[in-house]
């Protein structure tokens, strides 16, 4: 696929999912994730934007993830509550921060795994700081983990389903 598409699908979706989370919080409020446990609606959005962060890492860059972040953010501001607009941007700010300290070391090892290292520091560190912001306690801390892990592992195993899929058979007549 031609690699400008792919930037700019991976940073139009990870933009996206930046105010669709604040856009089901504001109109949803709480659901069920599993387990008994419940959390704001747009979890399973940011669950989907850890792996779409990474992506648009791999195919725009840093520069281009932060001014991401940035749109998601002014349009939060436009969509939804403007309070969660300023936890959310908040958030995803800091967790950038922390998911670059650990996918950036991590990378030479494979995209995969730092993907999943970074995407659990990245969903406890949005957590922390969404819920304390947004809500001023962490009621829905395991909520929000187990929705963002919920979404996480299935973005990762469509991505390995896809990799596996274009990786040449071993023993294949070519």
């Amino acid at each position: 696929m031609n690699s400008k598409i792919l930037k700019a699908g991976f940073l139009t979706a990870y933009v996206a999912t930046i105010p669709a989370a604040n856009l089901l919080v504001t109109h949803f409020g709480a659901v069920p994730v599993g387990f008994g446990q419940v959390a704001p609606a747009g979890v399973y959005m940011v669950g989907l934007a850890l792996v779409l962060r990474d992506l648009a890492r791999e195919t725009a860059g840093r520069t281009a993830v932060w001014a991401a972040i940035g749109v998601g953010a002014v349009l939060s501001w436009w969509l939804a509550d403007p309070a969660l607009a300023v936890a959310s941007t908040a958030a995803f700010l800091v967790a950038e921060s922390m998911d670059f300290a650990v996918y950036e070391p991590l990378r030479q090892r494979g995209l995969l795994v730092a993907m999943v290292a970074s995407n659990v520091v990245g969903m406890a560190t949005d957590s922390l700081i969404f819920l304390h912001l947004a809500f001023g306690n962490f009621d829905y801390l395991a909520g929000q983990l187990l929705g963002k892990a919920w979404m996480t592992l299935a973005a990762i195993a469509v991505l390995s389903t896809i990799r596996a899929a274009r990786q040449p058979r071993q023993g294949a007549a070519l």
